[in-house]
């Protein structure tokens, strides 16, 4: 610096303080900027993994990976964008089959009209028989009558005076809507989750009947009313079932979408739905605090509450597979996610041909390889993804590290199906039952109150379980609302 030799002693030393003091506040100065930086790059850390995260590698729906910006998982083909319209590739194909049983009333004769071209009349002509034979299955075009039910009064010779009861499903009102018209409306909303003023607008496109949306409306608490025992007894049998797949999902309800979960517990024949929300108070409410089989989840960790008292775990397998994906990609030079979800789907493999073959179990040398591959990966997992020192609360292990445990530490939970075939491997039909609740939140955006909501599902649950016995749906459902109402049967036995 040029002049300091000119600078008195005292001047210097001044100097030298003024710039000791502004390197210190520069050194808190670059400290503080380090400290934001760290802060920054976590952040951004964390947001790229949460952009990260889709159906591919996390527990969240297929829905999620069309978000901007979302990574697409592996998988997943891109060029067009979505699947192709109409068959599957794999899916099985079905035709319309012959049929020999048709009602007499219900064939068509068709003969040539008109002239020969010799000028005669073609309706002399001899009929040398059926040439061909087509069938087409078509509806009648469906227009609403008007019944009068006209009820009489008679006078015995004794002086007694009978009155005639009502049809059943007809009310005291002078003019009403019949049942078959309010199983279909039924049946459009809670089936089909198509809007109370469309279903009321399609009725009367189809039909010529005008219900209002008001009685549209009403016809749900109406139904879950009819079908209130048969839920009691659907919970019940879940409740005593050898083993039941159970999820949630969020919803919105109410005029300010207040945030409440949709629990379903099922099984392939029983589908129950509970309304509330994700915490324990919820959970001892809801059927898993009462059954006695094994329950299959996703690994919440409320399933495994000890409040809910103790029982057999299935950790369902597709969850923990793309937990692995996850991994793989987090890890890309590791061998052990790959390791692992082969284990895992060689094991659901082999359950479901032992399945298909009807045999009791997967075959022991097959068992035996990949339950030995699934615990090998799970160790060399370990001994690579170092677990950080510290309260769980306050540190956050890396990827992988806390699944790893959980493989470890509950590996009869996660390996159960194996062992019984009995025992799905994933909560897929878990998934499948909670889909109409999302399908509806896509159409709707919410439902409007949480009253209603309980009801719909109500409905919603015993319709499932209709469909899942091969029954008809709206049938079952016009049978339900004259008080006819049809039930589960016992579980089978043996």
């Amino acid at each position: 610096m040029s002049g300091l030799e000119e600078l008195s002693r005292e001047e210097l030393i001044a100097l030298t303080r003024a710039l000791v003091a502004e390197n210190t506040a520069l050194k808190a100065e670059v400290a503080e900027l380090r400290a934001e930086n760290a802060a920054l790059r976590e952040r951004v850390a964390k947001l790229e993994r949460l952009v990260s995260r889709n159906s591919g590698n996390s527990g969240m729906p297929p829905s999620v990976d069309d978000l901007p910006g979302r990574k697409q998982p592996k998988d997943r083909k891109v060029s067009s964008g979505r699947r192709r319209p109409g068959k599957q590739p794999g899916a099985q194909g079905k035709a319309l089959a012959w049929s020999d049983e048709v009602a007499g009333g219900d064939i068509v004769e068709h003969y040539p009209q008109g002239r020969c071209g010799c000028g005669t009349d073609l309706g002399q002509a001899a009929d040398l028989g059926v040439t061909a034979r087509h069938q087409q299955i078509e509806i009648p075009l469906m227009v609403a009558r008007r019944f009068q039910h006209q009820v009489h009064t008679v006078a015995c010779r004794c002086g007694a005076v009978h009155t005639a009861p009502r049809p059943p499903g007809v009310p005291a009102a002078p003019v009403s809507l019949g049942v078959n018209l309010q199983a279909w409306c039924v049946y459009l909303l809670v089936v089909h989750a198509i809007p109370v003023h469309r279903v009321a607008e399609l009725v009367a496109s189809l039909t010529g009947a005008e219900p209002s949306p008001g009685f549209v409306h009403g016809l749900i608490g109406r139904a879950a009313a009819a079908v209130a025992s048969a839920n009691a007894r659907i919970r019940m049998l879940l409740t005593l079932a050898y083993v039941v797949c159970c999820d949630e999902t969020p919803i919105r309800v109410g005029p300010k979408k207040a945030k409440k979960y949709l629990l379903v517990a099922c099984d392939q024949l029983l589908t129950w739905y509970m309304l509330g929300g994700r915490d324990l108070e919820t959970f001892k409410k809801f059927v898993v605090a009462d059954l006695t089989g094994v329950v299959v989840h996703d690994r919440y960790q409320n399933y495994d509450a000890t409040d809910l008292g103790a029982r057999d775990h299935q950790l369902c397998a597709a969850h923990l597979i793309r937990d692995l994906e996850d991994c793989a990609e987090t890890y890309p030079g590791a061998r052990w996610p790959r390791q692992l979800q082969m284990a895992l789907r060689g094991l659901i493999h082999a359950a479901n041909l032992a399945r298909d073959q009807d045999k009791d179990a997967i075959e022991a040398g097959t068992l035996a390889m990949f339950t030995k591959m699934f615990r090998g990966g799970v160790a060399v997992g370990l001994s690579q993804v170092k677990r950080l020192p510290g309260a769980a609360k306050t540190v956050t292990q890396p990827v992988g590290r806390v699944l790893l445990e959980v493989l470890r530490d509950r590996a009869g939970d996660v390996l159960r199906f194996a062992c019984e075939l009995r025992i799905p491997p994933t909560n897929n039909q878990a998934e499948r039952d909670l889909r109409p609740a999302k399908t509806q939140q896509k159409i709707s955006g919410r439902l409007r109150s949480e009253k209603t909501t309980v009801h719909r599902y109500a409905v919603r649950g015993y319709l499932s379980t209709v469909l899942k016995h091969g029954l008809d749906v709206v049938t079952v459902l016009r049978n339900a609302l004259l008080g006819n109402l049809w039930m589960p049967p016992d579980p089978a036995t043996g």
